[in-house]
This record gives structure tokens, C-alpha cells and sequence, in this order.
């Protein structure tokens, strides 16, 4: 009898998994680059995972640049700067300005595979403090049954104090300290300072800020902004006249490499470029003074020209006039005889 023979097709390997990916692993020797699992499963933004495998990528000294990013990417300015902040928040990059050899300001990058510059955490959340009840103030009375004749004569009342009654206690305005009753004193609160607001209108602006906002769609068309914008942006347009920078950079700085499509308004790309305004120009160095020009002057003795502060002789007239008298007759006694 012949041995039974199967149609089924074999069974995989137990090793395998049955669902998901499958990893066909090659061993790299060289262009790689080793990205920790922490920030390659970070959950979040893609685009943020991308630009920090990218940035792992790249050897020292090379451009991160907003500019240089978006050269690379296909995503806008908005969404790479935002990939930025959230990698800095996170503890992976950090930009610090420092000054260079000749006074220059040069942002340095530092972008580390694990987190390890200090993030500060937000506080926790203070619990509301309970409020005291009030203190009665009603004297206490005496219970049923009995005579207010059998408490003891030295008793003194509940309130001695005769008069008007005391006029009932207004409500606070919005924001005050609240008071007891009690007379107790009021618990100081801490008050934040508001930011500063932008102007209500543009007759608050600066004249020479509101005029390079609404050029800009000169240099861009798309660049069509609002009264109401107009006003917001105002207050940085001023700080960047403020630290030096003319109308003609201010345009371009604005108006250069922009995306192809808004995904929002233009005042947010805007506002972004303006958000910190550059450092002002530091004063020129005091050149050393040059020393004044002596005119011409007319020598007594040969009527040569030189230059001295008052009428006189030159110098070669003034060396032959201090010659030693005893030197001169002796000369004068040998060609006479």
C-alpha cells in the first residue's frame, strides 16, 4: 500500500509572524545613520521625526537652516519651523546666538540623538485654598427652659455697643483682593503683568511701519493684509527700525522665499519672520585723530620752503647758526693766511 500523499502547502515557520511587518535586515558597514527608538517611534508630527532623522544624518558643520530645510523638504516654512520647536522642546536641539571673530552674530545648532539639554517642566497646578467660614458673631443662646435671671450677675453681654448698625460690605470690583468680615487681613495674590497689546487702530501705529506693511504687496501680490493686522504687526515693524534695519531689508526679509501655496493667512508667516527682531548695529569704533597739517612757511636765511607752525628759518639754516663761534675764525683764520 503506497504512503498517503498531501495537497496542503506547508506550514510557515513558527518564527514568522503571521500579521504585520516583516524586517529583511541587511548589515549596513557604511552611509547609515544609528537613530535611537525613543525619537524614531516618537508619536507625533512626521514631519518632526523626518526632520531630526535628517538633521542625525548630516555631518558637522552642515546647513539646518530654516531656508536650507525647506531646500530639501517638499513641506512649507511653517511646518518645518514648527518640526523646529517641537524638537527643541523636547530636549534634541538647541540654537544659541553667539559672536563671532569681527562682532558678527552666528546662530549655533546642536542637535544631540537623545534628549539631554534641561527641559523645564510647568508646574503643578495650585489647588484653590478652601475659604474660612465666617466667625459667629451672634451670642449664644441660652437653652429652653431656663431664666436669663439665672446666669451668673458678672456676665457680661454679647455686645455692649450701642449705635447704628454697621453698613453691609460691598462687593469687590473685578480683580480686587476679597476681605472677611472677620476684619482679618486680606491675602496678598500675585498679580501677572499683562503683555504689551498691540494698537487698537492704525492712527496708534508708527507711520513709516504701517506704510512697509502695506507695500508688501507690491514685492507679492498675495501679501494683502488687514487694517486689523496691519496693527498687529505694526509694534515689531517698529523694533526692527528701531535696531537699525532699513525699509528696503525689512521688505526683502519678508517677501523673500516664500511657499508656493498659504496654507493660512500671510500675517502668520509674517508674524514668524518678525517674531525676533535682530540685534542693533553696535557703534563704530573711535578712529585715532589725525595730527593736524602745519602750513608753509618762507625760511628768513635761504627763502626755502617748509612747513612749521610759525615764520622762522628751516632746519638746515637753523643747524649752521649753532655752529661753535672758535670753530668758525679758526676756518676764517686758515684760508686768510
Amino acid at each position: 500500500m503506497a504512503d498517503p500523499q498531501s495537497n496542503a502547502r506547508p506550514r510557515a515557520d513558527a518564527g514568522a509572524p503571521t500579521s504585520g511587518v516583516i524586517h529583511v535586515r541587511t548589515r549596513l558597514t557604511a552611509d547609515f545613520t544609528v537613530i535611537a527608538n525613543a525619537l524614531a517611534q516618537r508619536r507625533g508630527s512626521a514631519v518632526t521625526i523626518g526632520v531630526a532623522a535628517y538633521i542625525l544624518s548630516l555631518p558637522d558643520g552642515a546647513p539646518v537652516s530654516i531656508a536650507a530645510l525647506c531646500e530639501h523638504f517638499t513641506e512649507g516654512e511653517i511646518l518645518i519651523s514648527r518640526a523646529l520647536r517641537e524638537l527643541e522642546d523636547a530636549g534634541y536641539l538647541e540654537r544659541r546666538r553667539e559672536r563671532g571673530p569681527g562682532g558678527v552674530i552666528r546662530t549655533r545648532t546642536y542637535f544631540c540623538d537623545i534628549p539631554r539639554w534641561d527641559v523645564p517642566t510647568p508646574p503643578p497646578p495650585t489647588p484653590p485654598r478652601p475659604r474660612r467660614p465666617l466667625a459667629e458673631e451672634t451670642p449664644a443662646r441660652t437653652p429652653a427652659g431656663t431664666r436669663g435671671t439665672d446666669a451668673a450677675p458678672d456676665a457680661a453681654p454679647a455686645s455692649t455697643t450701642t449705635g447704628p448698625a454697621p453698613a453691609p460690605v460691598a462687593d469687590p470690583e473685578p480683580g480686587a483682593p476679597r476681605t472677611h468680615e472677620t476684619g482679618a487681613a486680606p491675602t496678598a495674590t500675585p498679580l501677572s503683568v499683562p503683555p504689551p497689546q498691540p494698537p487698537s487702530s492704525l492712527a496708534e501705529a508708527d507711520e513709516q511701519a504701517v506704510a512697509i506693511l502695506a507695500s508688501l504687496r507690491i514685492a507679492d501680490p498675495r501679501l494683502i493684509l488687514s487694517r486689523r493686522e496691519v496693527a498687529e504687526l505694526a509694534p515689531a515693524v517698529t523694533q526692527w527700525l528701531a535696531a537699525g534695519v532699513g525699509p528696503a531689508q525689512i521688505t526683502a526679509a519678508l517677501t523673500g522665499r516664500l511657499p508656493d501655496q498659504f496654507l493660512a493667512r500671510p500675517s502668520r508667516i509674517l508674524r514668524f519672520r518678525l517674531s525676533e527682531p535682530p540685534l542693533a548695529v553696535p557703534a563704530p569704533a573711535a578712529l585715532p585723530s589725525t595730527p593736524a597739517v602745519l602750513p608753509w612757511q618762507t625760511c628768513d636765511g635761504c627763502e626755502r620752503a617748509f612747513r612749521a607752525a610759525e615764520p622762522g628759518r628751516c632746519r638746515d639754516c637753523r643747524a649752521e647758526g649753532e655752529m661753535p663761534a672758535a670753530t668758525a675764525s679758526g676756518e676764517v683764520r686758515r684760508v686768510a693766511g
